[in-house]
């Protein structure tokens, strides 16, 4: 890679140097890699995100209302914290934008960042009359990034190379309302017009390419993968409890439910496995069918959460870092994959970091056999949802589930459940040294 000639990108993230946020880290952890390959970034992002010290980078607000609250809603939240200060100056700011907002859903009922194609494109229009770019990259996250990649595609005559996180379009579905349409157009746009088109799951890109046969060979399957995250693992210490951790978002469709009613079986057959274990929760809320259940379970007091960890000024931990050390804390990962049709073309960034961590990892996967492959071939354990009718109902997952989790409590009590001693092979380097590869083979000589 480094022999790469030096190259100049304009990248185009929404989302960039956010605490915490996978579409950020999906990006700024190719930076290092996308350096040594001899390549020079610019960056131009949302405000909500820090400002990088290092890059040139430009911090850019959305055109229209809605996006403007939504964004400013964050830099006033991280500027003044949830107290008075910022109730006031968001109710003023709401009061002025709420016509405009009104206007916006009647014309353009889209999500909240759309209008922020627009400074985008224009910054970057500005930039590249300054000094021309090798390559528009765009990656997201919100897509508004690619409909400003396209449009400077078509302004400056450069490659784009349009990297989409998660499908535009739900598998299954016909879009019908303004937003499923606007995505499905600019996926149609990202077949047509990228000169590389990214999707992060087998099914996806075959998804994308059987709707718009036109992609072709242009369209590439890439794991973003991350890169080792300890140069020395933080130990891993059994300790009294039996210690399960979940890390990351719920909701309806992503529950705890079909987890707490493993539990429930096993207060029934095994209370000493129960009286011994407890399950942490980091990331967020209990969603509410699961908070729903726990008001009547029994086992309601082995459940913990531990809400959403910020970064720590006190030791300049980030909240990712945080994370990542009680990652290694807990016995065993849980992993919930979900229950929405996405996840057929869906893979959480939770689990390239669940693969570092050398500890048992304990999942639901729903319909992904890629997904379920990777987990298996590093040793850990898939309870698979959605192959037959009726498998994904809470109360036939908990069976399997009951039966991992004993096995699991079973070599913890008797051997404390080891570190597994093996690396990930998902890294961020490797993605970039295909995606440098991919680029390496477009004919874009500078002038």
């Amino acid at each position: 890679m480094t022999d790469t000639p030096r190259q100049r990108w304009l990248v185009i993230s929404h989302a960039f140097n956010m605490d915490g946020r996978a579409s950020s880290h999906t990006i700024t952890d190719k930076l290092p890699h996308l350096k040594a390959a001899g390549i020079e970034v610019v960056v131009l992002s949302g405000v909500s995100g820090e400002q990088d010290a290092e890059l040139e980078h430009y911090r850019l607000w959305p055109a229209g209302p809605a996006g403007l609250r939504f964004d400013l809603r964050h830099v006033l939240r991280k500027r003044f914290g949830k107290g008075l200060t910022y109730r006031m100056l968001m109710l003023l700011a709401s009061l002025l934008l709420v016509p405009g907002m009104v206007v916006e859903k009647l014309l353009r009922p889209l999500e909240s960042s759309w209008s922020w194609w627009l400074p985008a494109y224009v910054k970057g229009r500005k930039l590249a009359h300054r000094q021309r770019f090798d390559l528009i990259y765009s990656t997201g996250g919100a897509y508004a990034a690619h409909l400003a990649g396209r449009a400077l595609k078509f302004a400056t005559g450069t490659p784009w190379l349009a990297e989409v996180h998660d499908p535009l379009v739900v598998p299954g579905t016909t879009p019908r309302t303004p937003h499923q349409k606007k995505q499905a157009d600019i996926e149609r746009q990202i077949c047509t017009d990228a000169d590389i088109a990214i999707w992060f799951t087998d099914q996806a890109l075959a998804s994308a390419r059987a709707r718009h046969p036109q992609l072709g060979d242009r369209g590439k399957m890439m794991l973003p993968g991350i890169d080792k995250p300890f140069d020395t693992l933080p130990p891993y210490q059994p300790g009294a409890k039996f210690v399960v951790g979940h890390f990351g978002s719920l909701s309806a469709s992503r529950s705890l439910v079909p987890f707490i009613k493993a539990l429930e079986l096993l207060h029934l057959r095994r209370p000493d496995l129960i009286a011994q274990t407890e399950l942490h929760i980091y990331g967020g809320m209990v969603d509410a069918p699961a908070q729903e259940l726990l008001q009547t379970s029994p086992v309601g007091e082995q459940v913990r959460p531990f809400g959403r960890i910020e970064a720590d000024p006190a030791t300049g931990l980030s909240g990712r870092d945080q994370v990542l050390h009680r990652m290694r804390a807990v016995d065993v990962l849980l992993l919930l994959h979900g229950e929405d049709p996405l996840c057929e073309e869906y893979i959480p960034s939770k689990l390239y970091e669940y693969l570092w961590m050398q500890r048992p990892i304990l999942s639901i996967v729903h319909r992904n056999p890629q997904m379920s492959a990777m987990i298996r071939g590093e040793g850990h354990v898939t309870v698979e949802t959605g192959r037959s009718s009726g498998d994904s109902a809470p109360e036939v997952v908990a069976q399997p589930l009951a039966n991992e989790l004993e096995s699991l409590y079973e070599r913890w009590r008797s051997a404390g459940l080891p570190d597994s001693a093996q690396g990930s092979p998902y890294t961020t380097q490797a993605a970039v040294t295909r995606l440098v590869g991919w680029v390496g083979e477009l004919d874009s000589p500078r002038p």
